[in-house]
């Protein structure tokens, strides 16, 4: 049986739900996961698209192109609280991230990499076990998800 995991925005106008294992948990660094969370970071909890659900109110989207790979991400926010509570990315089509801190329960899932730590804040200390990238993953990893997420691996 596979596991399920909820979560909601901080108003509870909107609930997920995902099915199944995440395939990546990542924790960016880069300046503007930074400004769009007034944090140091932010936390994104990766699924394959269809075993995620959304219910609720109706999402608000907000589409930003990275400065430099000129790539979207696409913003999803609680249009009530502003709670993120999900995005999408050009470069992992068929893919879908929840907010971490948005699970019922953040204590499931294990993080597996801190990305853009060139920005990252100087008193963020990340565990020695865990990868850490300057910028993104390298592009080989990238390969590798989109062929795990379109079942050719």
């Amino acid at each position: 049986m596979a596991e399920i995991h909820e979560g909601a925005c901080i108003c509870g106008a909107i609930r997920h739900k995902v099915i199944g294992q995440a395939f990546r948990t990542v924790v960016c660094h880069c300046t503007f996961c930074q400004r769009r969370t007034g944090s140091a970071f932010f936390l994104s909890v990766w699924f394959n698209e269809e075993d995620v659900q959304i219910s609720g109110e109706t999402l608000r989207s907000y589409e930003h192109r990275s400065d430099e790979s000129n790539r979207w991400l696409r913003l999803q926010f609680c249009s009530t609280c502003g709670c993120a509570v999900t995005h999408t990315a050009e470069w992992l089509p068929g893919a879908r991230a929840i907010a971490g801190g948005t699970f019922d329960d953040r204590e499931w899932f294990k993080i597996e990499r801190h990305i853009w730590m060139r920005s990252a804040q100087k008193w963020v200390i990340v565990p020695p076990d865990v990868p850490v990238f300057p910028k993104a993953a390298p592009a080989p990893a990238q390969k590798a998800l989109t062929a795990v997420l379109h079942g050719s691996m």
